[in-house]
């Protein structure tokens, strides 16, 4: 049973990742405006190596004792990290701000989807029911009327299956190792894994332009070192599912961004997918989770690991 002390870190940890959704939902029209001057992967390389940067002046002395289970734990969430934002940046190439703040929503429907999947237990009606919601929600958003896909909003869409991963893979880890080498590892590793596919698909940029310098100045340290650490940290008192509850308020926060910003307009059947979509989300997170894992916390059940890797030893 929690205390009441429990429950007080816990709001703390959801208003910190309420803040975080912020901070990512307005940060979509700034990256889109800086894709005109610079390639996704070298923008990604530089922004995600000012964040470890930055990490690496404020920590320095923790970072120097990381530990192999730390650095093998940030790699590997840093891989699903990499997907989300290599497959997000790309899409703002082709889709508008607020279709790519919706789509990567998906990923929080997603992830009680996974958990369910990963756990074998079958999709509860509410689940299902939010799953299809939200598909119906997509289609209206990103079909054309030929019924053909945006390319840029099915980019982002599998950046939404990344992002999934990477709630479920924080979940994991979170508890039991120190967050700041954590998030400091999986910064480093999405900026290493741009870098090289910049230098092997892109050209360098001859000029730093002030678009770019805007969208580096509030993506890298604001929305990248600072983001992912609050959410490393919160995600230590409150569960996996709970985090991808407050999570649906990004693609909000995208599309009010989106239309201030930068004059977006949707036309009223990109908006009734845009309503399919949240509703999807909130009834998939807030119903359709198991009610034994829902006020778990942070375990191995939660997450959908099973009864297998529970008798695994306890490495990655």
């Amino acid at each position: 049973m929690r205390t009441k002390e429990d429950k007080i870190r816990q709001h703390k940890a959801d208003l910190a990742l309420l803040g975080v959704a912020f901070i990512w939902g307005i940060t979509f029209v700034a990256v889109k405006d800086a894709l005109a001057d610079i390639g996704p992967f070298y923008f990604l390389a530089f922004r995600f190596a000012a964040a470890f940067l930055f990490l690496g002046a404020m920590y320095y002395k923790r970072l120097v004792k990381i530990s192999r289970r730390e650095l093998g734990a940030g790699v590997f969430i840093g891989l699903f990290l990499f997907g989300g934002y290599a497959f997000q940046t790309m899409g703002l190439k082709y889709t508008g701000a607020a279709n790519a703040g919706f789509i990567t929503g998906l990923s929080v429907v997603l992830v009680p989807l996974f958990i369910s999947v990963s756990s074998r237990r079958l999709p509860s009606g509410s689940l299902t029911a939010g799953v299809l919601s939200s598909a119906t929600g997509l289609a209206l958003l990103s079909l054309s009327q030929t019924l053909i896909f945006n390319y840029g909003d099915l980019l982002v869409f599998f950046c939404a299956v990344c992002f999934a991963g990477h709630i479920i893979a924080v979940g994991r880890f979170a508890s039991r190792l120190d967050p700041v080498p954590l998030t400091a590892i999986q910064i480093g590793t999405v900026s290493a894994i741009s870098f090289l596919f910049g230098i092997a698909l892109e050209t360098p940029p001859s000029t730093i332009t002030g678009p770019v310098w805007k969208a580096f100045l509030i993506t890298s340290i604001p929305a990248t070192s600072l983001a992912f650490l609050i959410q490393n940290k919160a995600q230590k008192f409150t569960s996996a599912i709970h985090t991808a509850v407050i999570f649906t308020t990004e693609p909000v926060f995208a599309g009010i961004g989106a239309y201030f910003l930068a004059g977006e307009v949707l036309s009223p059947r990109q908006l009734a997918g845009c309503a399919l979509i949240l509703a999807g989300m909130l009834v998939a997170d807030l119903k359709g989770a198991d009610p034994r894992t829902k006020e778990a916390g942070i375990g191995k059940q939660e997450l959908g690991i099973g009864e297998a890797e529970k008798r695994k030893p306890r490495g990655i």
